[in-house]
């Protein structure tokens, strides 16, 4: 890093001297590069390295600074210049390589998720040396700073389901490693291997079959777009065994894994998204999974930013970070991309406004249900509300959703489904008793008007009777319900509401058409909960002979939509209670 190395009057003496150099300007750099301000469109900041709070957000201790140092003084970028990264590149590293007081590392794994052309590939290709010969593996202390040591059985994987992507990492070591460099630790650079240090350090290109990684020690994996690796193509089975062979790495050796990506497909069941889907299923309040050690980082436009013209080079300068290379302006390349009509709307935003896009067949775009986030609202104690239950057994989720009379947003009461990671072999039922406590909890506290609640055909294993019947008799019993579910006829009942009647499957059809134009009206709001979210993502649009329902992608998917189905519910309620006159009503016109 020549900024650093000629800096002062000091005479350089040592290696060890320029690490220090390099890691003083680095410290200096990152002092006094605030983030941008008065953006248009402020990011969707996944991750800690844009956390900002009168200084940049950075962990206590780190092995990253050393590799920064050792970045700086043995790589060269494109034009022979001492390799420097970017504000931004430098706090993800510093993150990536974080330590824990025991000097274990924090995180075992990582995401780099940005939009293309950020630089991914030149950070995997400089991580890729720097796992090899830089100091990379906790050693001692010294004060309160971390110091490394390298790896002296450095293997590092590039791995992609395709050659093409591995040569947009490997094509890059000719030029990064210079000829001092080379002769210092005795590098040899092929097309598909760089081997270092008598051949006890090795840099590999891997796209071939699952099988012949598996079993393998790597020290350090990089897995070069997983966004495209799914069933087709062995994605999951290389995954697979990716996983496999990191996590049997000796204590003293850990094994590591990075993911340099753009924005997965939603639907397509790629690598990408199941590692977003798990990254998310540990986020909030009510995380449905423990955190397992990942970092995940990603800038991403804000879910209304518009695909336009006029807005496109705002939206792209918000969340290209520090790649000042990128060609934002109204007439540069990428807008000229994003305007061309033979690229899909979807796809632009998933490529350049590194946004994650509904399936061809969702039920609705992530972007218009995230812009309604009034972040954990509840109505006030005593508030009218409407409740919707989906009652399941093991298979599906059973959810409660609210509905304020008031406002018409929505939230869960709560959620309950099969836990992740629980073993396939072991059985999952819903504690009921649970789900009865939390309906007679809500209505002691809120002024409910209704409980309507879809019981499902599942039966009891003991009684065979049917398995959420006897509760709805209860939850019956316990007021005058203001807005009963079915008002006449042999199956009158206060809260049972089978979706399986043809009156109310077009109903639901009706509600769930008016629910999708209410979110894009922004109508109402919802609490934000992830789990929610999640339900609301995995719909699908189901056509039927009344119009057009929603569901799971097929019957068999473990992606639960339950929660969805309860919030059309609850606004269907508010819908039937706002349409007709409370005092003249015909509940038997309305209702049944």
């Amino acid at each position: 890093m020549a900024v650093a190395r000629n800096a002062g009057p000091a005479l350089i003496v040592s290696h060890e001297d320029e690490y220090r150099a390099i890691i003083r300007w680095y410290e200096d750099m990152l002092a006094s590069t605030p983030p941008p301000v008065d953006l248009e469109w402020e990011p969707v900041k996944i991750g800690p390295t844009w956390q900002w709070d009168n200084g940049w957000y950075l962990p206590e201790a780190s092995l990253g600074w050393g590799v920064l140092a050792w970045c700086g003084k043995w790589l060269r970028d494109k034009h022979g210049h001492d390799w420097q990264f970017t504000p931004e590149q430098a706090r993800f590293l510093l993150w990536y390589f974080s330590v824990d007081d025991r000097g274990d590392f924090l995180y075992h794994s990582g995401v780099l998720q940005r939009l293309k052309g950020w630089g991914k590939d030149p950070v995997a290709a400089c991580l890729s040396g720097a796992a090899c010969f830089a100091p990379v593996m906790f050693d001692h202390w010294d004060g309160d700073r971390p110091v490394g040591r390298d790896e002296p059985n450095a293997w590092v994987q590039i791995i992609a389901v395709s050659q093409e992507q591995t040569k947009n990492t490997m094509k890059l070591f000719p030029s990064l490693i210079p000829a001092e460099t080379r002769s210092h630790y005795g590098i040899q650079i092929g097309k598909l291997n760089v081997y270092g240090l008598g051949d006890t350090r090795q840099i590999e290109a891997v796209t071939s079959n699952f099988l012949s990684v598996e079993g393998g020690r790597p020290t350090q994996v990089f897995r070069a777009e997983t966004q495209n690796w799914n069933s087709s193509n062995g994605g999951h089975d290389m995954a697979g065994a990716l996983e496999g062979n990191a996590a049997k790495a000796e204590l003293d050796a850990p094994a590591r894994m990075l993911d340099i990506c753009n924005a997965c497909r939603p639907g397509e069941d790629s690598v990408g998204e199941r590692v977003r889907d798990a990254y998310e299923a540990t986020l909030g309040e009510n995380a449905r999974a423990m955190d397992f050690g990942l970092l995940y980082d990603s800038l991403e436009a804000p879910p209304l930013a518009p695909l336009t013209a006029e807005a496109a080079p705002a939206v792209l300068d918000s969340i290209k970070g520090d790649s000042v290379w990128l060609d934002t302006r109204p007439n540069g390349r990428i807008v000229k991309s994003i305007l061309n009509q033979s690229n899909s709307p979807s796809e632009s935003r998933r490529k350049w406004y590194n946004q994650r896009q509904a399936a061809a067949d969702a039920w609705m775009q992530r972007q218009s249900w995230d812009a309604l986030v009034d972040k954990g609202f509840r109505p006030p104690k005593g508030a009218r509300i409407f409740l919707f239950g989906d009652g399941s057994k093991s298979d599906d989720a059973t959810v409660l959703i609210g509905c304020d009379l008031d406002t018409g947003n929505v939230w869960p009461i709560d959620i309950w489904q099969r836990p992740v990671g629980l073993d396939a072999k072991d059985r999952w039922i819903v504690d009921r008793d649970a789900v009865d406590y939390a309906v007679r909890e809500t209505v002691e506290h809120w002024n409910a008007l209704g409980l309507w609640w879809d019981p499902s055909d599942a039966r009891d294993d003991e009684t065979g009777e049917r398995f959420w019947e006897s509760y709805c008799d209860e939850w019956q019993k316990l007021q005058d319900w203001q807005l009963p579910a079915v008002t006449t006829g042999d199956f009158r009942h206060a809260v049972i509401w089978d979706m399986r009647w043809q009156r109310h499957q077009k109903l639901f059809v009706e509600g769930t058409g008016r629910f999708l134009s209410d979110v894009t009206d922004r109508a109402f709001r919802h609490s934000g909960d992830l789990r929610h979210a999640q339900h609301i993502y995995n719909a699908r649009r189901r056509p039927n002979k009344y119009g057009v329902g929603i569901g799971k992608e097929h019957r068999e998917s473990a992606k639960k939509v339950d929660a969805a189905v309860g919030s059309v519910g609850a606004r269907l309620m508010r819908w039937m209670w706002l349409s007709v006159d409370r005092v003249e009503q015909s509940t038997e016109a309305v209702f049944f």
